[in-house]
C-alpha cells in the first residue's frame, strides 16, 4: 500500500456521502442512517464487533460442537420438512464426514440452490449437535463454488454492528469500497502531527483503519476481540482526545463569559454557621474556601463537588447559595427527583428562612394560582433561593437575577438539562456560576476525562462520630430472622427501613412489592408503627409519611428506592434491602447511607433470592467488605462499565464509538497532555478532530 502523505491538520473537504458508494440507494442509505452512518468516513470508523477465521477449510470429520468453522462439501440431498415446524434441510458430505444445514427461514432462491445434488458449497457457521444425531449448522453463510471460484480469504472476516434488514455481506462490501477510496481520495486525513505520533508510538490512522477492517490471518484474535490491538488503541486515543478537546473548548467558551462576582461581606454566611447545631469538618471548610474563591471572580465558576454518602454536601451548597443572596442575587438548586428536591427544600427552608431568606420549592406538580404566584415572586426577586426538579428550567420560569445554579446528582441529568438551567441566569452578557454535586464518587482519572470542563472539589471526610455500617448478606429464606432483628432494634428505641425495588408485584422479576411487604410486616410485627412510601404517592402524602418517620412517630418505614438519596433520619440504625442482587453497587451504597447518620452502631442487611449470578455475588461481596465510596465506585466501574457510573446514556451526553473509558483508562493521562500540546502548538487540529469524532454533538455546549 502506498504511504499516506503527512497532512496533519491540513484543511479537508467534507467527506463524501454514502450515496457515492456503489449500490447505496435511498432505501439502503436509510438503514445505514440507523447505525449513524451518513458518510464514507463513517463507514471507515464503523468498526467490527468481532472477527471470524475463514482462512482455513476444516474437514467435517474434524469438527466439534460449539466451534465456528468453514467447510467445503457437496450437496447430497435437500428436503423441506413440515414436521412440527417448516424448515429446509440440506445434507452435505466432503468425503471425511457428513453435516446438515438447517434453515427455519428460507427463500425460493435458497430452496433452488440447495436442491442441486452434486453442487459444491462453502459454508461458515457454528457447529452444533443435530436433533437426531450427527452435526449441523443453523442458518450458516453459504455460497456455491466451482473450480474457478477464488480461494479462501487470507484475512480475518469482520462481523459488524448491524440493524434490521442490513446483512453482514453488505457492510463488508461497503467497507471494501471505502478502503479502496482511502488510497485515492482525501478520506481520514492524518490529524495528529508526525512527531507526536512517533513519541507516543501511534500508527497512522489509515494503517489503523485498514488493519481493523482487514486484519491479516496471523493477527491474534484475542487481541482484536479484547480491544487491546494497537490499531484499535490508536483510534481510541484519537477519539478520547477529541472528547477531551471538546470539553476543554466548552470550558474555555464559558470561562470567556462574564459572571457576577459574589463577594459579599459574609454576614449572612457567618450567622448561618453560628446557627448550625454542628461544626463543619475540615474537608467542608476547605471545599467552601475553594468555592468562595471561584464565586468572587468575574468569570463563571464550573465546579464538581464530590462527596460520599453523609459527607455534608447539602450544607456546603446552602452556604454557597448565601454568597449569591448576600449580593442581592438568586440561587437555584436542581435535583433529579421530587423526593430529593423536597428534602433539599426542607433543609434550606429550616436553615435559611430564620435568616430572612425566602426559599421556594418548584416541581412539575405545582399548578394553577400557586404556580403563577411563585413564578411572579421568582421574577421579582422576592424569592431568594429556588429548589426543584427539572421544572426549574421550563420556559415559563424566569429569574430576576440567577447568579448560582446548583445541580445535585449530576449523573442523572443530561448535559442539555444542566446547560438549560445555566441559561436561565443569562442577563446583560453575564451567566451564573455552576456548582455540580454528586454522591456517586467517580474515580479521579474518569472524572478528569468525563468532566474536563469542571474543576473538582472532594469532601473526603465524614462528620465526627460516624461509624461504618455493618453489612451482612442474607438469603431470602431467613426473612423471619430479619423480622426479629427489626423488632429488637425498634424495642431499643431505634428505627428501621425495609426497601423493596418495585411498587407492584412482578412475577417476571420475583420481587416483593412494597405494598404487600408493608401489609406482611404490619401483621408480623403488630406492636410496631409501620409506614409506607413510594413514588406513586401524592407529594403531600409522601412528605407526611417521611415527616412522621423523621419525628419518630413511625418505627419501620417500608419504601421503594425513592429513599435512595435525600433522607436524613439519625435515629434509623437498621436498613433491610430486599432483592439486593438486582441493584447496582452505587445504588446499594446510597441506600446503605440512609443509616449510620447518627453516632449509634448501624447495620445493613442485603436480602437476596438465590441463585446469585457471578456479577451479583461479586457486587454484594464488595458492599459487605467496603465502606469507602471511591473504592466502591472503582469496583462499580469494573462491574458495570463507565456508561452506567457516569450516566452517559442520558439524553444530551456525548457517547464513545470506539474507546472504552474502563478498558482504555491507561490512555487518559497521555490524552490530557496531548490536548494541552495541541491547544498550545497545533490549534488548527482541534476543530477537525472534534468534527470527525463528535460532529454535531460537539455543539451541545454552544449556547
Amino acid at each position: 500500500m502506498p504511504a499516506m502523505p503527512e497532512r496533519a491538520g491540513s484543511p479537508s473537504p467534507a467527506p463524501p456521502l454514502l450515496t457515492t458508494l456503489k449500490g447505496v440507494g435511498p432505501k439502503l442509505a436509510e438503514r445505514l442512517h440507523r447505525l449513524g452512518l451518513r458518510t464514507v468516513e463513517d463507514v471507515l470508523l464503523h468498526l467490527p464487533l468481532r472477527y471470524q477465521d475463514r482462512t482455513r477449510v476444516i474437514p467435517i470429520g474434524q469438527l466439534r460442537p460449539g466451534e465456528e468453522a468453514q467447510i467445503e462439501a457437496e450437496i447430497t440431498r435437500a428436503e423441506v420438512t413440515t414436521r412440527g415446524r417448516r424448515f429446509l434441510l440440506c445434507h452435505l458430505s466432503d468425503g471425511a464426514g457428513a453435516l446438515t444445514l438447517r434453515f427455519f427461514h428460507f427463500s425460493p432462491a435458497q430452496e433452488q440452490l440447495f436442491g442441486q445434488p452434486g453442487a459444491r458449497l462453502r459454508c461458515f457457521g457454528e457447529v452444533r449437535s443435530g436433533y437426531t444425531g450427527g452435526l449441523e449448522m443453523i442458518h450458516p453463510e453459504c455460497r456455491r463454488i466451482d473450480p474457478d471460484s477464488p480461494p479462501v480469504t487470507d484475512r480475518l472476516t469482520p462481523v459488524y454492528p448491524t440493524t434490521a434488514g442490513l446483512q453482514q455481506f453488505t457492510l463488508r462490501g461497503l467497507a471494501e469500497q471505502a478502503l479502496a477510496l482511502l488510497d485515492t481520495a482525501t478520506l481520514l486525513p492524518e490529524l495528529l502531527p508526525q512527531a507526536l505520533r512517533a513519541r507516543l508510538h501511534l500508527m497512522s490512522i489509515a494503517e489503523a483503519v485498514r488493519g481493523l477492517h482487514q486484519p491479516p490471518a496471523d493477527t491474534a484474535l484475542a487481541e482484536l476481540d479484547s480491544g487491546r490491538h494497537p490499531a484499535r488503541r490508536r483510534l481510541a486515543f484519537e477519539e478520547l482526545l477529541a472528547h477531551q478537546l471538546s470539553l476543554r473548548r466548552l470550558r474555555a467558551r464559558v470561562r470567556r463569559q462574564a459572571a457576577p462576582p459574589l463577594a459579599g461581606e459574609g454576614g449572612l454566611s457567618g450567622r448561618f454557621m453560628e446557627r448550625l447545631p454542628f461544626t463543619l469538618t475540615g474537608a467542608q471548610r476547605r471545599v467552601l474556601a475553594e468555592i468562595g474563591t471561584d464565586l468572587a471572580q468575574p468569570r463563571p465558576m464550573l465546579r464538581l463537588l464530590q462527596g460520599d454518602v453523609g459527607s455534608g454536601k447539602t450544607v456546603v451548597a446552602a452556604a454557597a447559595a448565601l454568597r449569591a443572596v448576600e449580593t442581592g442575587a438568586q440561587a437555584a438548586l436542581m435535583a433529579p427527583t421530587e423526593l430529593l428536591a423536597e428534602q433539599h427544600y426542607r433543609n434550606f427552608r429550616d436553615w435559611l428562612e430564620p435568616l430572612g431568606v425566602e426559599v421556594a420549592w418548584l416541581t412539575g406538580r405545582l399548578t394553577g394560582r400557586a404556580r403563577r404566584t411563585l413564578l411572579e415572586r421568582l421574577a421579582s426577586s422576592a424569592v431568594h433561593v429556588a429548589v426543584g426538579t427539572h421544572a426549574l428550567f421550563q420556559d415559563a420560569v424566569v429569574f430576576a437575577e440567577l447568579a448560582l445554579a446548583i445541580v445535585d446528582e449530576q449523573h442523572r441529568f443530561g448535559v442539555h438539562q444542566r446547560l438549560a438551567l445555566r441559561e436561565k441566569g443569562q442577563r446583560g452578557g453575564r451567566c451564573p456560576h455552576q456548582l455540580i454535586m454528586t454522591a456517586t464518587p467517580i474515580p479521579r482519572t474518569l472524572a478528569m476525562s468525563a468532566y474536563a470542563d469542571l474543576d473538582t472539589s472532594i469532601i473526603d471526610e465524614l462528620p465526627p462520630g460516624r461509624r461504618p455500617v455493618k453489612t451482612v448478606v442474607v438469603p431470602d429464606s431467613r426473612r423471619d430472622e430479619v423480622s426479629a432483628r427489626i423488632r429488637q432494634a425498634c424495642r431499643a428505641g431505634r428505627q428501621a427501613y425495609w426497601v423493596c425495588p418495585l411498587i407492584d408485584e412482578s412475577e417476571a422479576l420475583q420481587c416483593q412489592a412494597a405494598v404487600v411487604t408493608a401489609e406482611q410486616l404490619t401483621a408480623l410485627l403488630p406492636e410496631l408503627r409501620v409506614g409506607l412510601v413510594h413514588g406513586r404517592l401524592p407529594a403531600a402524602a409522601k412528605e407526611a409519611v417521611m415527616a412522621a418517620f423523621k419525628a419518630g412517630a413511625l418505627d419501620l418505614l417500608v419504601a421503594t428506592t425513592v429513599i435512595e438519596v435525600g433522607v436524613d433520619v439519625p435515629n434509623a440504625s437498621l436498613m433491610i434491602i430486599e432483592n439486593a442482587e438486582r441493584l447496582g453497587l452505587a445504588q446499594l451504597h446510597q441506600l446503605r447511607g440512609r443509616v449510620g447518620r447518627g453516632t449509634m452502631e448501624s447495620s445493613c442487611v442485603l436480602l437476596y433470592r438465590p441463585p446469585l449470578s457471578q456479577v451479583a455475588h461479586a457486587r454484594l461481596g464488595v458492599l459487605r467488605q467496603c465502606h469507602d465510596g471511591f473504592e466502591i465506585a472503582r469496583r462499580d466501574l469494573e462491574l458495570r462499565g463507565p456508561g452506567e457510573v457516569l450516566g452517559t446514556r442520558q439524553t444530551g451526553e456525548q457517547t464513545l464509538r470506539i474507546a472504552d473509558l474502563l478498558r482504555d483508562q491507561d490512555l487518559l493521562n497521555a490524552v490530557r497532555h496531548t490536548a494541552d500540546e495541541l491547544l498550545r502548538d497545533h490549534p488548527e487540529t482541534v476543530e477537525p478532530l472534534i468534527r470527525r469524532w463528535i460532529g454535531g454533538g460537539a455543539r451541545y455546549g454552544e449556547v
